[in-house]
């Protein structure tokens, strides 16, 4: 059965529209922004999460400038994702959560 492709948001890659990956950048959300915070669909643009609430614009950890909440930060391209410490869990989780999104572990904060 034939799948039609769609292309990453982030590298251009064409990918499967079901897949959760892009295989060439390694994104986790590679046809839209998720909110860090709820996983709720978000847009670049917007200042808050319309569900949540949460800033959408943080200072980076590496370079301190403000930047769009999704994986890599605008201004210097660091990442802004951390793995959740719970060795069953292991996934990618925004740098400011408290908790993983994916099995509820507390993550501790990053050291400066």
């Amino acid at each position: 059965m034939a799948s039609y492709k769609q292309p990453c948001i982030h590298c251009g890659t064409y990918i499967d529209r079901d897949a959760r990956f892009c295989p060439a950048c390694q994104s986790s959300s590679p046809f839209g922004y998720l909110c860090p915070a709820c996983l709720r669909p978000i847009e670049k643009g917007q200042p808050i999460c319309s569900a949540c609430g949460r800033s959408l614009y943080v200072p980076c950890p590496a370079c301190g400038k403000q930047t769009f909440v999704q994986e890599k930060c605008e201004q210097c391209g660091g990442t802004l994702m951390i793995r959740c410490q719970n060795p069953r869990c292991d996934v990618l989780q925004f740098f400011e959560n408290q908790k993983c999104t994916a099995c509820g572990k507390k993550i501790k904060p990053i050291k400066k």
